[in-house]
């Protein structure tokens, strides 16, 4: 589904990433590393948001290392940021109605959907995004990515900020929409015990390189210590 070679980006002129190469199925796919090991950097440069200054990325049988951030809804790509991921001065309703403008004949039907997904956001459908909790925050940032009909979701550290028993929740809404709307989940997040609970497989970042790309079940502790330099 997703193809990435030898790829290599940053910010300016600092370089974060260096040939980064891997490949990602129907899965759940799971980037870990320490702060700093460039998560944030890779998911941004998959969505876009950075330039490739080397190598490309392949979505499906289409080339996009050159193609615009706005046109990877269209493609089936959704992007969720870790923070400003939500439009604060909207409504729950109209936040996810903005998700829904690539299929407005069936937006009704997703955004019922959705509330079933996600029954707190139904309670608060009329209520402003931004007086919503850091986990609704969240919920609504996934729920409005999904208003897309995307293939593939990029979710940046979507557990930073929660109480454990949010995170609990929240990732266990991870794993039912993998299993009722097939759709496969890139997931860069500091929480790796959480992360491996859900993953397919994992890449550790380390220093902007990978550290290794394994079955999250063949991961064990004292390979993870040693990616995170503990």
């Amino acid at each position: 589904m997703l193809k990435v070679d030898k790829v290599s980006s940053g910010y300016g002129d600092v370089k974060v990433l260096e040939n980064i190469s891997f490949t990602v199925d129907n899965e759940i796919f799971s980037i870990l590393g320490a702060n700093g090991a460039g998560k944030t950097t890779l998911l941004k440069t998959l969505a876009k948001l950075l330039p490739v200054n080397t190598g490309s990325i392949q979505l499906y049988d289409d080339v996009i290392t050159n193609t615009p951030a706005y046109d990877l809804p269209a493609k089936g790509l959704a992007y969720v940021p870790q923070e400003n991921n939500v439009f604060p001065d909207m409504s729950v309703a109209e936040n996810l109605s903005l998700g829904g403008l690539l299929d407005p004949l069936s937006r009704d039907k997703q955004q019922e959907e959705i509330y079933s997904l996600f029954p707190r956001l139904a309670d608060r459908k009329n209520q402003l995004a931004g007086s919503l909790s850091g986990g609704e925050g969240q919920m609504l940032a996934v729920g409005r990515a999904l208003m897309q009909n995307p293939k593939i979701i990029l979710l940046d550290e979507p557990s930073a900020g929660l109480s454990p028993k949010l995170v609990d929740a929240l990732f266990e809404k991870i794993q039912q929409i993998r299993q009722s709307r097939n759709v496969t989940i890139v997931l860069a997040e500091q929480n790796a015990a959480k992360a491996l609970e859900i993953a397919d497989r994992v890449l550790v970042l380390s220093l902007g390189k990978i550290f290794f790309l394994k079955p999250a079940k063949d991961l064990n502790t004292k390979s993870l210590k040693e990616a995170y330099h503990i």
